[in-house]
């Protein structure tokens, strides 16, 4: 039994190794998608007014969504 204590403690350390990288590429994703927000809101910003009358939006509409943190994700990521 004294094996399988050892094998527990090795596999909390792995473990708590694991969090952390984890909890990095966690946080790295969610400041990668807040990027791509602000490039997305940009060139939303950048479309002429035809082009926005196409896909159904207004240049109200995009205004409203430019003017919208970069923090403040639609799809809630």
């Amino acid at each position: 039994m004294k094996g399988q204590k050892g094998y527990v403690l090795v596999l909390k350390t792995l473990s708590h190794d694991s969090m952390m990288d984890r909890a990095w590429h966690a946080v790295a994703a969610r400041v990668a998608r807040w990027r791509k927000l602000h490039h997305e809101r940009v060139q939303l910003a950048s479309l002429s007014d035809d082009a926005l009358k196409d896909i159904g939006l207004s240049r109200a509409d995009v205004l409203v969504e430019i003017e919208r943190p970069f923090w403040d994700d639609p799809l809630k990521h």
